[in-house]
């Protein structure tokens, strides 16, 4: 079947918001059957900088209705896209994740139980993926959807509600402490070793890491370590006049929590200033009244824009298995 014979369209869900005339997110849904995934991999390859448009403008695509079923049709689908890949296992996040392929790895490992809060993809560090792909394996029983939320709206509405906090972050930028273990620990949303985390055998080689990017640290007595980013900046412009709330200040100050780290000591301004506990709290709620609930379906994948969408997890019933994809930072890098 040639690729200009497959109808798809784009649908109305429910819930689905409007910025500026546009739709949030879009969902474009399939409506051929009997399809192929040559089939698939044809159409992408004919409307790559269409879509590419699109995921800048809309924040989020969630193509629906394409026939797509396991871990391999999942690379394929992000191959014909042909965009840099951004090997997780070189990333510093701080969640436990299993890799597939080198591009597909698990979402999270954390238990079903923990609610993963509304964060852009890794900016507490200094490296991070310009856009992400999800992939729903299989649905949660109940629960264990994907919360999405635009944060250059959250900006502006946070310029207008808190305009003193807006202006000490996007001034001063933030610093984020986290502890991490020996070992990892899936228990835990935020439980990756620093073994894993720095790509290191040895204290040694981590110490180098952490010192060509500008981190601080102490070793604990446990053989957990200590760690803080340099001041990384809080806000970041996308486009001319496009700010974007681009950090992990709810996530971290919400649930960045376990038995080595307090939420409360997790992020400071970026003169170690503590932050005002009511301005976060407004923010989250904030946050929160904008966000999109992106309730899979089997089969769904969602292309993400990391530097306009936070996205996080509700907590679950049952098996929930989502699939990522990172793609490296190149072009739209924010200032």
């Amino acid at each position: 079947m040639a690729s200009e014979s497959m109808k798809v369209r784009s649908v109305a869900v429910p819930d689905q918001q409007t910025f500026g005339g546009d739709v949030f997110p879009l969902v474009l849904h399939c409506d051929t059957r009997s399809l192929t995934l040559d089939d698939v991999v044809s159409w992408i390859g004919s409307r790559r900088d269409e879509l590419q448009e699109q995921v800048e403008t809309h924040g989020t695509i969630l193509f629906r209705g394409f026939p797509l079923k396991t871990v391999e049709d999942f690379d394929r689908f992000i191959a014909a896209f042909e965009l840099e890949n951004f090997p997780y296992e070189e990333s510093l996040s701080n969640a436990v994740r299993i890799n597939f392929t080198p591009r597909v790895f698990s979402a999270n490992e954390a238990p079903a139980d923990v609610t993963i809060y509304l964060h852009h993809e890794m900016a507490q560090t200094p490296i991070f993926p310009s856009k992400l792909f999800f992939f729903c394996r299989q649905p949660a029983d109940e629960g264990g959807a994907t919360p999405l939320c635009r944060s250059d709206i959250l900006f502006e509405q946070m310029l207008i509600r808190c305009p003193d906090f807006a202006r000490d972050c996007e001034e001063q930028g933030l610093r984020y402490t986290g502890v991490m273990p020996s070992e990892n620990d899936a228990t835990s949303g935020m439980g990756r070793s620093w073994q894993s985390t720095f790509q290191a055998t040895d204290r040694a080689d981590v110490e180098r890491r952490m010192r060509a990017l500008d981190y601080s640290w102490e070793w604990l007595l446990d053989g957990c370590l200590r760690a803080s980013t340099p001041v990384l900046p809080a806000v970041r412009e996308v486009s001319a006049g496009r700010k974007v709330f681009f950090n992990q200040l709810i996530a971290a100050s919400q649930g960045w929590k376990d038995n080595r780290n307090d939420p409360s000591k997790s992020v400071t301004l970026g003169d170690g200033t503590p932050l005002d506990r009511d301005s976060v709290l407004l923010v989250a709620e904030m946050a929160e009244q904008l966000t999109f609930d992106l309730a899979w379906q089997r089969g769904d994948v969602a292309l993400v824009d990391n530097f306009l969408v936070m996205h996080a997890r509700r907590s679950f019933r049952g098996t929930r298995k989502i699939l990522a994809s990172l793609i490296a930072t190149h072009d739209r890098t924010p200032a």
